[in-house]
């Protein structure tokens, strides 16, 4: 899974080697908003430039996701007043940001984001970072969806997780997994408050809420048929029971699931909540597809760090970007200490990667996460995710329990329950 790629332009090489210090004549000061892990990974990564930019001073403030949500909308709306020079954004979210404010953001491309540096990112990740031509943050972490599982309670069932290749795999695998040890279930959802599952496995079959070009409803299309018709079959087989956040990270110390699919990410939830006596006994392997022959690659969150338009200092904040994430360095120092899982292509090919992991029973498993980055499928968030969720999250669960003949009928009508609310069109 590992993926060797060619430096041909020089400007690439220089921005994807991680030995540069990037050092120029550089003064000011760089605010930056961020939350929780992230915004200490910036931190960290300010410190190292700081030290070979001795005249820029990098601030990192701490707002909480919904702090920085909030102050940014605010901020936009009052015409970029009291904004920082960087913000973290998440990814499904960022259209609406580029669509209400689009003058509120900084065209990176203007300030030396070329289309071979774009490049060194996947294009899953661009997606929504890009408007009309502009291209208004840059790629920072990601979230490839791989399974974790407990090694002893699949060993007890007799399962070797490199068998399992298709998602009939994996419920042949689950009954035996369940029979072998009662009280232990195969996996858990958040079937009342999420469709993560959902929408893993349609980005899986190349489908999401919206079309490619995110201008229409694409929920109906045969690839999320197929994703929902997945679902139903593994929660049918008593398989995926319904837990929360909170109710998952019990199970998991409790060693009653056997397996959790989530983006990459989640690695450092179980290593940091699990018990000592566990580790060693986790492991990782890619998800299951839909046919044999099928895609093996999902995402599932991921965030990007947008320059305000009013920023004073944007040479300045431009350089600290390429540092921090378009360089092997920043990317690999934020996934060895913070556990954020790069976006940038080369990192899949840094030493660190190849190292066996002691919690995951010297398992390398980044290589495993990274290795999958070119293989997810892109897909539009656009400013209506929020709308396009909250509908399928209420179809899921009516379907789930029966409310409707098959997974076509319920798309159909997420679809048009869509459309009224979002006013774009059905996708042809």
């Amino acid at each position: 899974m590992n993926m060797r790629i060619a430096c041909a332009p020089l400007a690439i090489c220089m921005a994807m080697s991680g030995n540069q210090s990037l050092a120029q004549d550089l003064t000011g000061e760089i605010k930056i908003w961020s939350w929780n892990v992230a915004a200490s990974a910036m931190e960290t990564v300010g410190a190292e430039f700081m030290a070979a930019n001795p005249g820029v001073k990098v601030v990192v403030e701490d707002l909480g996701n919904q702090g920085v949500y909030d102050r940014m909308l605010a901020g936009c709306a009052a015409g970029g007043n009291d904004l920082p020079d960087l913000m973290t954004v998440e990814n499904h979210e960022a259209e609406i940001f580029w669509t209400q404010f689009p003058s509120c953001f900084a065209d990176l491309n203007e300030l030396g984001y070329t289309p071979e540096m774009q490049a060194i990112f996947p294009e899953f990740k661009r997606v929504e970072l890009e408007s009309n031509g502009a291209s208004y943050a840059m790629p920072w972490d990601s979230g490839p969806v791989v399974m974790f599982y407990r090694r002893d309670i699949y060993a007890a069932g007799g399962v070797d997780p490199a068998t399992i290749v298709t998602w009939a795999d994996f419920i042949a695998a689950g009954a035996r997994i369940q029979a072998a040890s009662p009280g232990v279930t195969m996996s858990q959802a958040d079937l009342n408050g999420d469709t993560d599952w959902f929408r893993m496995i349609a980005n899986e079959q190349g489908c999401g809420y919206f079309s490619a070009d995110g201008q229409s409803i694409n929920i109906n299309a045969p690839g999320c048929v197929a994703a929902l018709d997945a679902l139903r079959s593994l929660y049918d087989a008593g398989l995926l029971r319904s837990a929360s956040w909170d109710e998952k990270i019990q199970s998991n110390n409790a060693s009653t699931v056997a397996t959790q699919m989530f983006g990459g990410w989640y690695e450092g939830s179980i290593r940091t909540t699990s018990p000592e006596e566990q580790s060693g006994l986790w492991g990782m392997y890619l998800m299951p597809s839909v046919t044999a022959d099928g895609g093996r690659a999902a995402n599932l969150g991921g965030s990007s760090l947008a320059m305000s338009g009013s920023s004073d200092n944007k040479e300045a904040a431009f350089a600290f970007l390429k540092f921090a994430l378009a360089t092997d360095k920043g990317q690999i120092t934020m996934l060895r200490d913070y556990g954020l899982v790069p976006s940038l292509l080369s990192s899949a090919n840094d030493p660190f990667t190849a190292e066996g992991q002691p919690f995951w029973g010297d398992q390398p498993v980044w290589q495993l996460v990274l290795g999958t980055l070119p293989a997810i499928k892109p897909s539009h968030g656009t400013p209506y995710f929020g709308d396009a969720d909250a509908v399928f999250r209420a179809v899921q669960l009516s379907y789930l329990n029966g409310g409707y003949p098959d997974a076509k009928a319920a798309l159909d009508d997420a679809a048009q329950q869509i459309e009224l609310v979002t006013g774009l069109p059905l996708a042809q």
